[in-house]
């Protein structure tokens, strides 16, 4: 045996011993997706078609475009869900959506509270009815009262 030749086999074998290494890694980070070995009972003879929305599917090449269908495709048993007028896929994580929305809320709540500051005290004085604020005049209700009068020394 060549010098060269063993080396070859030697770096083969390291380059082999990396990538089963790195495949033994990948396959635990890898996501992969459920698939149910059980048949639903309630399906009898329909097909079990794969849970995947009509939204992932490329636009063009269909007979029917806007629904992304052919003519004669057997219906998804879920159809309401994975057709293209089911719920969209969301593209936002919920977390960052949440500090979307929370910023939003905020940035209106802080306009609204700065605006509030903003508006000067109205220049008049509000008016004031005689007898208790007509009590018994607008019908004789606690809630119509709109201030007691007060007496003072000047009358």
């Amino acid at each position: 045996m060549n010098i060269p030749t063993l080396r070859t086999a030697s770096v083969q074998r390291r380059a082999l011993a990396v990538v089963v290494r790195n495949a033994q890694h990948r396959r635990y980070a890898t996501p992969v997706a459920y698939e149910s070995k059980e048949k639903d009972p309630q399906l009898g003879d329909y097909p079990q078609l794969p849970d995947v929305s009509r939204q992932y599917l490329p636009p063009t090449g269909w007979w029917d475009n806007q629904m992304r269908r052919n003519f004669g495709d057997t219906l998804h048993e879920r159809e309401e869900l994975y057709s293209m007028w089911g719920p969209d896929v969301p593209s936002v994580p919920p977390s960052q959506a949440l500090f979307q929305f929370s910023v939003a809320v905020l940035g209106f709540a802080s306009i609204a509270f700065f605006c509030n500051l903003a508006t000067p005290e109205s220049p008049v004085i509000p008016r004031e009815y005689p007898y208790s604020g007509l009590v018994v005049e607008l019908g004789g209700l606690e809630e119509n009262k709109a201030r007691p009068e007060q007496e003072t020394e000047d009358e």
